[in-house]
């Protein structure tokens, strides 16, 4: 049985929080359910769905006039706030309805002037659905249930089983003018319902109490679920249950991968007439998408479509689908079928887009989706944010797509309705709008990611677009750094001495991201002592950490760039230390002095295929060795403060950790620079490089 996760207590706080008013307490529970709509995934995905209150407001003059709250663009249900759900004035969006016909673009300029604040964002588009239904609150959801029966060969018999005569069934249309007045329709033909079906498309409820509709939201998809379970075998679904964010076999993931994100880079530039990024993966693996990806009808399943018609703004009409022998024939196999899928992408636009006269503009032909037999399930997309989504949805599908099969088949919208919904103008112009952040599509890994330096150069990245992934030795120093960096960033428990960690690494990071663009290669331990009195061990110690775990990370990090083919970067933090060596510091100065070199070497070994190397020396860093203890003993021998330790260069300012993130930045940032190594030491003559 689905949870009804309502409570009273939450219901009130959340009124109290918008006011006094008895508007403004409806719209308070229109927040509070919205919330517990939105934070189940099996209800609604990523921006999908949508919700609305009506109620009465003064206008300027002081008359009562209705008024509808909408779910408005750009925010999610799971994190709405009252903002979010921008006023209308009701009666004029009424007054549509007489209309025989309403172009989108006229509907959206109607929808805006009947707002009762300038600023707020654009009502949801199927606002005029809510409105010409009566109800106080709607609810529109697409619960991976209906999902399932809204796509049945024959849904409304299906429908008419569940429900009898509570429910009615609404044919498809693409959300906006006409659909609305249809569903309007459909509901004034049975008074009683108390929900539609929109068929291939999703579910909506509605009552005069927020808790009513809710009730009917959980009660509906709960009567679904369990018609399906019946002839599935008992199967059901929770996103949060299933999700698994490991390839199946991550030593294959890690070969397979970077190929393929290689290739979709390449379209994508050709596409573009101009050097893109290449993509982001999300790798979804786990027992779930296992079992599916042996079934035997895949190829198809995947020809089929997908669960809402609104997937297909994230995930395309269709997957790419690597068979096994895609998989055991390495590169060329991997292109030929990307090609391929690019391919017939084009012939199906030219052909859609001939159809409707040839006013549409072509999207990347590159996949949302991919279904990558004894690998998993990809999602794609310009970041992580946008994979992962994707990679969200192609769970929710292959779910939909199995339990539909099970109960009599999926078949979901054909392809000409999937190309208006996906080249829909709407749609279109809110993609023209979105500009991608400067690092969007760069993976970059951060080793020693939990220290000082490692996060403010992780964080400094991931503000930028880049999806990060940072690799550490403390546990605990991860999960912190992972309540900073947020869900998206993986993080990595790894002892890069260790015998090959760093391709462990590197396999995690591909199996999470598909590859790899920027190595910030940071991790590092300064052991003190004068030299000739330390044991060989302790300098040995040095030299695995400070160098040699540099260049192995190097190694199995230039094999994924160049699986990959589109060049790539490594910055190393290297040290003061490697150019003027302090007293006491000869087992950290001498591994750092090699990695110099090593910046150097790899930067004339690596030119050639586009892999830039570049390095940073900094001082006095608030970080690992400069703890605050040791600050404090250094200022005391010298008989300064410990601000004015810190301070003691040329520029008598303390350097931080950010300013070494903003050196590694920038060096990522400068594309025809390689083999330079960028001083951040506030200066200091005896260290500056000649």
């Amino acid at each position: 049985m689905r949870d009804n996760r309502w409570d009273d207590k939450k219901a009130e706080a959340y009124a109290a929080a918008e006011g006094d008013s008895e508007a403004d307490r409806a719209l308070g529970h229109r927040v509070y359910t919205s919330r517990l709509i939105g934070s189940d995934p099996d209800l609604v995905m990523h921006g999908g769905g949508n919700t609305s209150v009506k109620v009465t407001r003064p206008n300027l003059h002081g008359e009562e006039r209705r008024v509808l709250h909408i779910k408005g663009s750009g925010w999610d249900l799971d994190t709405i706030e009252g903002p979010g759900l921008p006023g209308v004035w009701l009666d004029p969006l009424l007054k549509l309805r007489s209309l025989d016909a309403l172009s989108d673009e006229a509907m959206v300029d109607a929808q805006r002037a009947a707002l009762l604040q300038s600023s707020s964002p654009n009502p949801s588009v199927e606002t005029l659905l809510h409105a010409f239904l009566p109800h106080t609150f709607v609810d529109h959801t697409h619960a991976t249930a209906f999902l399932a029966l809204a796509n049945l060969p024959q849904a409304e018999a299906a429908i008419a089983e569940i429900f009898g005569d509570r429910v009615a069934a609404v044919p498809y249309i693409m959300p906006g003018f006409a659909l609305a007045k249809k569903a309007a329709e459909i509901f004034e033909a049975d008074p009683s319902v108390e929900g539609l079906v929109l068929l291939n498309h999703g579910h909506f409820t509605f009552g005069e109490t927020a808790k009513q509709s809710y009730d009917r939201v959980i009660d509906h998809t709960d009567r679904v679920e369990t018609w399906l379970a019946e002839r599935a075998g008992g199967r059901t679904f929770g996103t949060s249950v299933h999700t698994v964010r490991v390839p199946a076999d991550p030593a294959r993931a890690a070969q397979v991968l970077p190929i393929l994100r290689g290739v979709l880079g390449a379209i994508r530039s050709d596409h573009h007439g101009a050097a893109m990024p290449m993509p982001v993966f999300d790798v979804r693996g786990g027992p779930a998408v296992a079992a599916f990806l042996e079934r035997d009808d895949l190829e198809s399943l995947s020809r089929r479509g997908v669960g809402s018609p609104d997937h297909v703004i994230r995930t395309k009409g269709f997957p790419l689908h690597l068979t096994r022998a895609d998989v055991d024939g390495g590169e060329a196999a991997i292109r030929a079928a990307a090609e391929r899928w690019a391919d017939e992408y084009r012939t199906y636009f030219e052909t859609n887009n001939e159809r409707v006269g040839g006013i549409k503009t072509m999207l990347e032909p590159t996949p949302g989706l991919a279904w990558i037999e004894g690998v998993g399930l990809v999602g794609i997309g310009k970041d992580s944010g946008a994979a992962a989504a994707a990679a969200d949805i192609g769970e929710q599908t292959i779910e939909v797509m199995t339990l539909g099969e099970a109960a009599g088949g999926f078949r979901p919208i054909g392809e000409a309705d999937l190309f208006d919904m996906e080249h829909w103008s709407l749609e279109q112009a809110k993609l023209a709008k979105s500009k991608p952040k400067e690092f969007a599509g760069r993976v970059v890994l951060v080793t020693g990611g939990a220290g000082a330096i490692g996060l403010a150069t992780a964080k400094a990245f991931a503000a930028l677009g880049a999806s990060v992934a940072i690799a550490d030795l403390s546990a605990d120093a991860l999960a912190a750094a992972k309540e900073t960096l947020g869900d998206k960033a993986l993080t990595i428990e790894a002892d890069l001495t260790a015998p090959d960690a760093a391709q462990t690494v590197m396999d995690a990071v591909c199996g999470r991201f598909g590859g790899i663009d920027i190595v910030v290669s940071n991790a590092g331990a300064a052991m003190q002592g004068m030299l000739l009195d330390l044991p060989d061990a302790t300098v040995r110690k040095s030299f695995e950490l400070n160098f040699f775990s540099h260049l192995a990370l190097a190694r199995a990090a230039a094999g994924v760039m160049r699986a990959q083919g589109r060049g790539g970067q490594f910055l190393f933090n290297v040290s003061k230390q490697a150019v003027n060596p302090g007293k006491g510091f000869g087992a950290y100065g001498l591994p750092k002095a090699a990695t110099f070199f090593l910046v150097r070497q790899l930067a004339l070994e690596l030119g050639g295929e586009g892999i830039r190397v570049n390095g940073v020396n900094a001082d006095r860093i608030r970080s690992g060795l400069l703890t605050d203890d040791f600050i404090a003993s250094r200022a005391d021998a010298r008989g300064v403060s410990a601000a004015d330790y810190m301070a003691g260069n040329l520029l008598k300012a303390e350097v931080e950790a950010g300013h070494v993130a903003d050196a590694f930045v920038a060096l990522a940032r400068a594309e025809r620079t390689t083999a330079h190594v960028l001083t951040v030491d506030g200066g200091n003559i005896e260290a500056a490089l000649r």
